[in-house]
């Protein structure tokens, strides 16, 4: 990072590269820093922010208990695979024309494309979670007269939390890529990507630009940070089990 910050910072001193295509990273980060104090902008990441939120809470709400019946209920997960397979390839962003035409421009079609893109990856860290559940502890409450469900909710859901969680996480970042890009190649409704986008289309807009994206960038980090500290938090066990890979 410090390599590339300096790089950049030559090359725009230098001018060997033109300066409304590559400003110094100095001037870029000064941007980014009174962003912060511009309320039309921080309006802009209120929107996107927004929409994240909503997405990935209502991909959680959705993959979750998906991921619980297909990992738990072969006959459902053989009826369905079919449907789960030729879904998941679909690209999130070639689905925008259509969430545009159904959805209009606002903060709904962004949070069903949202939703469509980290649905996957909590629901088949779900299903690979409760995979690698330890047959032994269902087999205890099985003999002592626990039925399917209670055995789901006593053991496969708490031993397949932490992967779970690990789904979360990777959907997080998902989802915030997605809010953005989604902004920027539609170019229509609110969100930092509208920014960026807009910036783009106006002379000497690239320091915009590039510090716009350094807030994307900014906030993955934060994002990823903290639901990272708050998974070693909550699944320390499972952290140390793995060796601290986690």
């Amino acid at each position: 990072m410090a390599a590339l910050f300096a790089a950049s910072e030559l090359l725009g001193r230098a001018e060997i590269v033109d300066r409304s295509y590559l400003p110094p990273a100095s001037s870029v980060v000064t941007r980014a820093i009174e962003l912060a104090g511009d309320t039309l902008f921080l309006q802009y990441l209120a929107d996107t922010m927004t929409a994240w939120a909503v997405g990935l809470g209502l991909a959680i709400a959705v993959a979750v208990p998906l991921g619980l019946l297909l990992g738990s209920v072969p006959a459902v997960n053989a009826a369905t695979r079919a449907i789960v397979e030729f879904l998941r390839p679909i690209p999130s962003v070639a689905l925008i024309p259509l969430a545009g035409l159904l959805l209009g421009s606002g903060t709904e079609m962004k949070v069903a494309l949202i939703v469509y893109a980290s649905t996957w990856p909590i629901l088949f860290n779900t299903m690979y979670g409760l995979a690698e559940v330890d047959p032994a502890g269902k087999d205890t409450l099985r003999v002592f007269g626990f039925g399917r469900l209670e055995i789901l909710l006593r053991v496969s859901l708490p031993s397949a939390a932490p992967f779970i969680a690990t789904g979360i996480r990777l959907a997080a970042a998902i989802a915030l890529i997605l809010a953005v890009g989604t902004e920027i190649i539609s170019g229509f409704g609110e969100g930092l990507g509208i920014f960026i986008a807009q910036a783009y289309s106006v002379p000497d807009g690239a320091r915009d630009v590039l510090a716009g994206t350094v807030w994307a960038g900014t906030l993955g980090l934060v994002i990823d940070a903290a639901l990272g500290g708050a998974q070693r938090r909550m699944f320390h066990w499972h952290h140390a089990r793995q060796g601290g890979t986690t």
